[in-house]
């Protein structure tokens, strides 16, 4: 009896080991994303205050999100690049550029929506998520005209045309595409675990030259509306942003994991 408790104390402790070994193996049951870098970019800045509405400016919002953003990023093991962590206006090319010279893996910007029509600033309201597309959806190149206005001053039209028609073909587009749908499901997911009737805008095709100059995935997210009310107070409360953060987090995971396992990327 006594040698077959001590047969089984001795099994026992060695798959205590094991489990031991493969947890340190796996880096505390995670993946490694150390590998990975995640270049964020908080739209507008400086003498460029984006949207307006209630007293709150879209530079002020987007800078607080990227933060929270920054550090939930940080936690799950990615490497950050942050285009700007200060009030202060970047040019389209400095912001692009970042991307390819960091050689990040994804490219994000962000920002918050707004409309001019008064009597609907309470109607209006939800967060979308844009890749680099031409679209003929009047609403997405409106907000798409009102992002760029400031990115490209002294840039004529046909100038414009020939930048976005060199990368609208190739894989870009198509991992943007993915990395949007991923991004916009998390961020509804974590949003809707804590407050109610937030509208999902969806993932749509956009004109936005931000997304130009980064030869990798790139989208734009478009975090709420200044101009609704209800969502401008909930866009300002750190509980929300923390939100909006944790579910870019986990919907750029999922686009890296699923293109690993796919691509090997």
């Amino acid at each position: 009896m006594v040698d077959i408790m001590v047969d089984i104390i001795l099994s026992f402790k060695k798959l205590l080991l094991g489990f031991a070994v493969m947890f340190l193996i796996v880096g505390c049951g995670g993946p490694d994303r150390s590998s990975n870098l995640i270049v964020i970019d908080a739209g507008h800045g400086g003498h460029d205050s984006g949207a307006f509405s209630g007293g709150k400016k879209e530079k002020d919002l987007v800078l607080q999100i990227t933060k929270k953003l920054y550090k939930e990023l940080r936690s799950d093991g990615y490497r950050v690049y942050l285009t700007r962590n200060t009030d202060r206006f970047l040019k389209l090319g400095q912001r692009t550029r970042i991307a390819d010279h960091k050689d990040a893996k994804v490219f994000i910007s962000i920002h918050a929506n707004a409309i001019a029509d008064k009597s609907r600033f309470s109607a209006v309201e939800g967060v979308e998520t844009y890749f680099l597309q031409k679209t003929r959806d009047a609403r997405s190149q409106r907000i798409a005209r009102r992002e760029n206005a400031s990115v490209l001053q002294g840039t004529d039209k046909i100038s414009r045309d020939v930048i976005v028609d060199s990368v609208l073909s190739g894989p870009k587009i198509i991992h943007s595409h993915k990395l949007a749908i991923d991004v916009q499901n998390s961020i509804m997911k974590n949003l809707k675990r804590g407050y109610s009737n937030v509208r999902d805008g969806g993932v749509k095709p956009g004109p936005f030259y931000i997304l130009v100059g980064a030869s990798r995935p790139s989208i734009l997210v478009e975090v709420g509306y200044l101009t609704n009310p209800k969502e401008r107070a909930r866009l300002f409360t750190s509980d929300y942003q923390k939100r909006i953060a944790k579910g870019i987090t986990e919907g750029v995971g999922r686009y890296l994991d699923n293109r690993k396992n796919q691509q090997g990327f």
